[in-house]
């Protein structure tokens, strides 16, 4: 049972939103007497083991919550002004950093195809990049830090996806065209000429 315990409190962790018994029983192929059985016991160790975590019934289903008695924490917590999400243009400007670093801006410039001074600035001043010396032509250059191994779960730079795994084959090309194309036409009613 401790197994199913374990699998049912992550499956709430992950979920964010309350999930019924019987989505349980589903998603863990158990039954559902033996998911109520087990939220019962993942219950009783939160509520006596002295957790910050509760789990609740709302719903009709079931959800991991903090305790009442961290509100108060919670509430200072979270009053905290919160980091803005990171912009097209600072993700672009982040991932040529991550994947080709050290680089200049002019060089970030350069690949994207537009001026790339603010979007840099911010990501230097969220922690996210940092100088890392200077080009034959005194550019600044461009590294990740610390933090971006950090927020991204990394170890070190070569950690980060290959990016011809998103690289489409002429063919695969072809068939998301087509896809596309087909999608638009059932969208619009007609038929779409393809692009020329």
């Amino acid at each position: 049972m401790s197994g199913l315990v374990a699998t049912l409190e992550a499956l709430l962790f992950l979920s964010n939103e309350p999930v019924s018994i019987s989505d349980l029983a589903d998603a863990t192929e158990a039954t559902r007497d033996d998911v109520a059985a087990a939220l019962d016991a993942l219950r009783g160790g939160y509520e006596n083991g002295g957790r910050g975590i509760v789990l609740r019934e709302l719903g009709g289903g079931f959800t991991l919550a903090s305790d009442p008695a961290a509100e108060p924490a919670a509430r200072r917590l979270l009053a905290k002004p919160r980091t803005p999400p990171l912009s097209p243009a600072q993700a672009e400007t982040l991932a040529i950093v991550a994947y080709l670093q050290p680089v200049s801006r002019p060089e970030v410039a350069r690949i994207r195809g537009v001026a790339s001074e603010s979007a840099t600035a911010t990501l230097q001043d969220r922690g996210l990049i940092e100088e890392s010396g200077r080009s034959q032509f005194g550019a600044v250059l461009f590294r990740t830090s610390p933090l971006f191994l950090k927020l991204f779960g990394l170890q070190s730079v070569e950690g980060l996806p290959d990016p011809s795994a998103w690289d489409p084959t002429p063919e695969e090309t072809a068939e998301l065209r087509d896809r596309l194309l087909r999608a638009g036409e059932a969208r619009s009613g007609g038929a779409v000429s393809p692009a020329q």
